[in-house]
């Protein structure tokens, strides 16, 4: 079993540095809306500690931002390091663990570095502590402050005497609170922060030693297997229980409301038993057909959130005359994760620990607690990466139906979804269909646009109190939240971009006060959330990848109809300096060359090559980006393959250019498969897209075409997120290159053969 927090800091003298959670910006909270931190059986006050150093000298720093493969466990690591002026060897990291580290909510929408890096939460701890051993320091060699330097743990004065950390601590704990004004490292005095330091889990990824999720063992452990309903919406009407009757090993059939699951002693039995249990079910009502879904949706009653209105968008476009309309869609589609979730309960009669590869340790722990019905503080959970995801897969799924398994047969239980139980029943990346109208002025630039969305949703995460928001919750009779968790008729107060609505190049009127950074002023753009027949959530860039893709590749219909260059027609509606800024580091890196969209005749065969471009400033303010996509276009086949991409991002002070790159490439490589293949399939009753056979994702013998990247790295400013900037503009990156091309505009992701031929066949209709 692991060790407790206070079992670790009673057997080592510690220096413990606390903070108020009250003094956290609200940064994370605009980002993850009702995700943010709860009041932590942690005292922060006094035993919520950030760091520890102990009489070794080992410095252990507790986070509650956890790694799932973006890197961001070696980044923490890197900062409390070049805080406390020590190597890399020194730090210890311990991430999300309920009964360890504080609660900084959930790991999402890029907001570790955020959180964590800009003079708060562990940066801030880190400072302080720096601070508190100089003062140590000072007192105990009789020498100013001002004089002391710290170098490698050693605090070292004009005298020449020097002194440990360690020996500062004098195997005693302290309390300090939070100092708000301990002054960070500047970044030009940064020795370890900014160095391209390789994950420090590779070679143990790389060697097959790093433990996931999946290979957590615990004494006495059973195994589980869940049995869902045949279809959306069924619910059970018997289990019989005599039909699993006789296979060794079966332990338990656990029925409670809809759920139904069996626990065995090996995992080969359980598999067993499920398929041979025999289950009655209702039947769930009837899916709304695939090939109409997009009309269906937009025939949907909802919640309305209105992003932005000039009030005259609708006189303009009447008054514009030749107003360009375009309609595009984005279909459902799944995490992909390539091993199926899993994690291992072990629930007592008065308290549970669940080993879990969820991104939300205290929300998931606080809903295991509604869940068993235990006391809160009885309820531990322990992150342990799991095979990966950005979002929400099923990972916190399983450690709910594993906790209540284990419940259920008084002993641990490990529990792995079987491929379809992970890709039938994950809450999916939400289908999106946009309507843009737009009018051209005598300059030729943009002189209104209405722009309108329709996006499906049924639960998200669970946060703290919301078990229904993911399939098992629902069958354990929980309901999931309400559509629309922004809560606004009409927008009011500062702009709220997180979800990439509005288009960069809207100057964000709301009322008289414009805080957009673009040019035009008629302006509208409205969101509608409508109920969706299946489970969704987050998937990297929610609804951010969806808008992107539509307003990007809106605006370069926009640059065709006016005849302009794509980057010179955009820097004419853009005011951000941060976004112009990576538009042209991108096309100097690509070597750009200013001409109006090619347009190409009908009747060639052979290899079409183009070009396309797209940027967002990702959530209004939480990075830039900007992608140049060359692609080569197959006109017999209708295949794309994109050949070179050049990428500039800014996303503040770069805490590890390694890391940042591995993101930036991966997001591409993503996006990339997400633009082109993905795409969730289901008939009348259920999704049929199961496994690897009808979820076509690119596969790992896929040509990879070469990726330049140019980072931004400003030497002042706050730290931004980077997770999620390169996949936001890679579809329409794509879709105006392939228009670029052959004059074909592709309004539907994915860019299949099939749909590219069948437009390269219409392509005299499908151009504006």
């Amino acid at each position: 079993m692991m060790q407790s927090r206070r079992e670790f800091l009673k057997a080592t003298g510690a220096l413990v540095v606390s903070f108020n959670a009250a003094s956290l910006t609200p940064l994370w909270v605009n980002a993850q809306g009702p995700f943010g931190t709860h009041p932590s059986h942690i005292d922060p006050d006094k035993l919520d500690s950030w760091l520890a150093i102990s009489a070794d000298g080992t410095i252990t720093a507790y986070t509650g931002k956890c790694d799932f493969g973006q890197g961001i466990f070696t980044a923490q690591t890197q900062l409390v390091a070049e805080e406390l002026c020590v190597p890399l060897s020194r730090v210890k990291l311990i991430q999300c663990d309920t009964d360890r580290t504080p609660d900084e909510g959930t790991t999402s929408g890029s907001q570790s570095t955020p959180t964590n890096f800009n003079d708060e939460g562990l940066a801030l701890a880190a400072a302080t502590a720096r601070a508190a051993l100089l003062s140590m320091a000072s007192a105990k060699l009789g020498e100013p402050v001002e004089q002391l330097s710290a170098v490698d743990g050693l605090v070292t004065g004009r005298s020449g005497r020097s002194v440990k950390y360690e020996e500062l601590v004098a195997k005693k704990r302290f309390n300090i609170q939070l100092n708000p004004n301990a002054k960070r490292k500047p970044v030009a005095q940064w020795k370890v922060l900014g160095q391209p330091v390789p994950s420090l889990d590779r070679t143990s990824l790389m060697t097959g030693r790093f433990e996931f999720v999946q290979s957590i063992r615990v004494p006495g452990m059973l195994h589980g297997r869940v049995v869902r309903p045949p279809a959306m919406g069924a619910t059970l009407v018997r289990v019989d229980e005599s039909s699993a009757r006789g296979i060794p090993g079966l332990v338990k059939v656990v029925a409670r409301k809809n759920f139904v699951g069996v626990v065995a002693e090996s995992q080969q039995q359980a598999i067993t038993a499920a398929r041979r249990l025999a289950v009655q079910w209702n039947p769930g009502p009837e899916l709304p057909a695939q090939s109409s879904f997009f009309d269906y949706l937009q025939k949907q009653s909802g919640e309305d959130f209105l992003s932005v209105d000039s009030g005259d968008v609708g006189a303009k476009l009447a008054a514009g005359g030749d107003v360009l309309r375009a309609r595009y869609s984005y279909p459902y589609q799944m995490h992909g994760s390539i091993g199926p979730s899993c994690a291992v309960a072990d629930v007592k009669e008065s308290h549970a620990t669940v080993w879990s590869a969820t991104q939300s340790a205290y929300p998931t722990r606080s809903v295991l607690s509604k869940i068993l019905g235990l006391p809160i503080d009885n309820v531990r959970v322990i992150f342990v990466r799991g095979s990966g995801c950005y979002g929400l897969n099923g990972a916190d799924a399983v450690s709910f139906d594993a906790a209540v398994m284990s419940q259920a047969v008084g002993r641990p239980v490990r529990l792995q979804f079987s491929r379809e139980d992970e890709m039938k029943w994950e809450n999916l990346g939400a289908a999106c269909v946009v309507e843009h109208r737009a009018a051209l002025g005598s300059d030729g630039t943009v002189a209104a646009w209405d722009r309108e969305n329709w996006i499906a949703s049924l639960g998200f995460r669970s946060g703290y109190d919301r078990p229904g928001n993911v399939i098992s919750g629902v069958l354990l009779g929980y309901e999931p939240e309400p559509l629309n968790r922004e809560r606004a008729s009409a927008p009011r107060g500062k702009l709220n971009n997180h979800g990439n609505a509005v288009p960069a190049y809207f100057a964000g009127c709301i009322g008289g006060n414009c805080q957009g950074g673009g040019t035009i002023r008629s302006e509208r753009a409205l969101t509608h959330t409508v109920p969706s027949p299946f489970f969704t959530g987050p998937l990297r860039s929610p609804a951010r990848i969806q808008n992107t893709f539509a307003n990007e590749c809106f605006m370069d219909e926009l640059c065709a109809k006016a005849k302009d260059d794509p980057l010179a027609f955009r820097l004419k509606h853009l005011q951000d300096p941060r976004l112009v800024g990576v538009l042209q580091a991108a096309a100097r890196a690509a070597n750009w060359e200013t001409r109006p969209v090619k347009r190409v005749s009908s009747g060639r065969t052979g290899i079409a090559s183009g070009r396309g471009l797209a940027c967002v400033n990702y959530e209004g303010d939480n990075g830039y980006a900007a992608l140049i996509a060359q692609v080569d276009v197959n006109l017999d086949t209708g295949v794309i393959r994109p050949s070179r991409y050049v990428a500039a991002v800014d996303c503040g002070p770069v805490s590890n250019p390694d890391g940042l790159r591995n993101q930036i490439e991966g997001g591409i490589l993503q996006g990339m498969s997400r633009s082109l293949v993905e795409e969730v399939t289901w008939d009348n009753k259920s999704i049929t897209s199961v496994d690897w056979s009808t979820y076509k994702t690119l596969y790992l013998d896929y040509e990879m075409p070469s990726i330049e990247t140019v980072v931004i790295n400003p030497k002042d400013g706050s730290a931004l997120g980077a997770g999620e900037l390169t996949i936001t503009v890679t579809p329409a990156a794509i879709g105006n290159a392939v228009f670029d091309a052959t004059g074909v505009r592709l309004r539907a992701v994915p860019f299949t053969r099939e749909r590219m031929s069948a437009a390269l066949q219409g392509r005299e209709e499908s151009a504006p």
